[in-house]
């Protein structure tokens, strides 16, 4: 039977490079693809990138317990993983890896118990994270301001997950990430 690693983080901490990482080894891992009801971006393909579905759709399936985790993120969209999805991969004898949002990445975690890992990925500081995401050069100063106070918020969980790995350090982090996997996976 495959296990599951949960892998969350404040945005611009580092977790979708970090995932990136993990699949690159020889884990035996694969990604859960995530549903979402928003409409793909350029070059975004369904069942690649996400399973893209309509806010009706979303609705229906959350109403038939399809969802282990989603949210509404903004009105009528929404993000969320599908029990169909893990089932997927675990009949395929694999490891599940998931790059998801904290509150999604505990309730994970409570559905599957000690057939999970989660790790939480820790800045440095907010005021590094605040430099990381204005060097991006994606958003508004007003949307940063906002996602560092989430960051905050979503830092508060983090004794709530089976390890936290810092990210001051990406080469020393991965490596950690890489070490607490493979000894879960060999239990």
């Amino acid at each position: 039977m495959g296990k599951l690693i949960i892998v969350s983080a404040p945005s611009g901490t580092g977790k979708s490079t970090l995932v990136r990482y993990l699949l690159s080894k020889d884990l035996n891992l694969e990604f859960s693809i995530s549903a979402t009801s928003r409409p793909p971006r350029d070059g975004e393909q369904n069942g690649v990138d996400y399973y893209f579905l309509t806010p009706e759709e979303f609705k229906r399936r959350i109403a038939n317990g399809e969802f282990l985790e989603y949210e509404e993120v903004y009105e009528n969209t929404f993000y969320g993983t599908l029990k169909s999805e893990v089932d997927r991969l675990l009949a395929k004898d694999k490891n599940v890896i998931f790059d998801v949002d904290v509150k999604g990445g505990l309730n994970i975690k409570k559905i599957y118990g000690d057939q999970a890992l989660s790790v939480f990925v820790m800045p440095p500081s907010i005021e590094e994270l605040r430099n990381r995401l204005e060097k991006r050069g994606t958003e508004t100063p007003e949307a940063i301001e906002k996602r560092l106070a989430k960051a905050k918020y979503e830092m508060s969980f983090a004794p709530q997950f089976d390890v936290v790995i810092l990210n001051d350090d990406f080469d020393r982090a991965k490596e950690e990430a890489y070490e607490v996997v493979k000894k879960f996976l060999e239990k």
